[in-house]
């Protein structure tokens, strides 16, 4: 038989327990990242990302070029924020680029980085950047892509200049099903 109030008392306990997952999941991010903070796990430093070498060289100063291109057909445009930057070996550097989708669909691309001179790639450390993954544009859509590096200062002294050039490549169209609303990847 149904006892009203031992159902009332179940649910009352029900209700508890998913307000109580519902505030650890809430909690979780921060904690996480409390939790490594303190124990000092998961964090990005200079000196991980560049070794023994501290700290920028500021005796040196590298140009380092932006470039940008797109793949035949990709109805974007795609520029740096800024053309070039003078650069310490070993100073954090913040840039970004913008891309704007031109067409009445959705697109996914994704960026390929790629770097003059021949063998530069070894002396640039991306930490962030749009390029480790897809980017999804909608129709007219413009997007503000930051990449954040540091120049190695193992950099030979005779290479005043570096480029770092990127090309879009689309990877799939996001397009509407004539059934209705669903969406298919192609």
């Amino acid at each position: 038989m149904l006892d009203p109030v031992r159902n009332r008392r179940l649910v009352s306990r029900l209700v508890l327990v998913a307000l109580g997952m519902f505030g650890f999941g809430y909690l979780l991010v921060p904690l996480y990242a409390t939790i490594c903070r303190v124990a000092g796990l998961n964090q990005v430093r200079v000196a991980d990302a560049m070794g023994p070498q501290i700290g920028p060289q500021l005796s040196r100063t590298v140009l380092m070029q932006f470039d940008s291109n797109l793949h035949e057909g990709l109805p974007w445009v795609f520029r740096p924020i800024q053309p070039a930057a003078r650069v310490h070996p070993g100073e954090l550097v913040r840039v970004a680029f913008e891309a704007r989708n031109e067409s009445d669909r959705t697109i996914i691309g994704q960026a390929i980085a790629s770097y003059a001179p021949e063998g530069a790639a070894a002396y640039v450390r991306k930490l962030q950047c749009f390029c480790f993954s897809l980017q999804t544009l909608a129709p007219h859509e413009v997007r503000r892509m930051p990449v954040l590096f540091i120049i190695d200062p193992k950099l030979p002294n005779d290479v005043p200049a570096l480029t770092l050039s990127y090309t879009f490549f689309e990877v799939a169209a996001v397009r509407e099903r004539p059934t209705g609303g669903a969406r298919d990847l192609r």
